[in-house]
């Protein structure tokens, strides 16, 4: 289940009203912060513009990869655990502007979180350490830690038991060869 606080709004859809939400400055400083990330590929100084520019926790030796796209009018609602990677043209959202409401919700990432290419990671969900995520799954539900998921509607792969016990016969065959 996912985790949002709702926000109702009147008249025209929440949109609208986005400025009310969240001040214009912010947004342009965000987007020039998060596009200017988006295209770098020095992974340090990605995790440094985020740190410092947009409020973010990041643990040490988190990537990024290209394209990847940031809420960009709530990315301090983002934290992501050590060694972690989060793959190319993943988005991750904190909000949600629906016709009657917006939304907003905290991402929480694990550490040594693997973010397949392509994912959309919705607000209000937590992803477990250790777990894995297929490419182009959208992550609509909290994840349990060392869980496989993948699908589009996301579905378990692999439990963390199964998992690790396909992690074992992989190293015994290996090692029999």
């Amino acid at each position: 289940m996912r985790k949002t606080k709702r926000f109702p709004v009147e008249g025209p859809n929440s949109l609208w009203h986005v400025y009310k939400t969240v001040p214009f400055w912010k947004v342009m400083r965000n987007f020039i912060v998060i596009q200017l990330a988006r295209y770098s590929p020095f992974l340090s100084f990605k995790n440094w513009l985020y740190r410092t520019f947009l409020q973010m926790e990041v643990g040490p030796q988190t990537s990024f990869g290209l394209m990847v796209m940031l809420d960009i009018m709530f990315p301090e609602k983002i934290m992501i655990g050590k060694n972690s990677v989060i793959g190319y043209n993943t988005t991750i959202l904190a909000h949600e502007y629906l016709i009657k409401e917006y939304r907003l919700g905290d991402v929480i990432i694990g550490d040594e979180v693997m973010i397949g290419a392509n994912s959309t990671i919705l607000p209000g969900v937590v992803i477990g350490n250790g777990a894995i995520v297929a490419a182009g799954t959208v992550v609509h539900r909290s994840i349990e830690p060392g869980s496989f998921v993948g699908g589009n509607p996301m579905r378990v792969i692999y439990t963390k038991e199964e998992m690790q016990k396909r992690t074992e016969e992989n190293e015994s065959a290996t090692t029999y060869q």
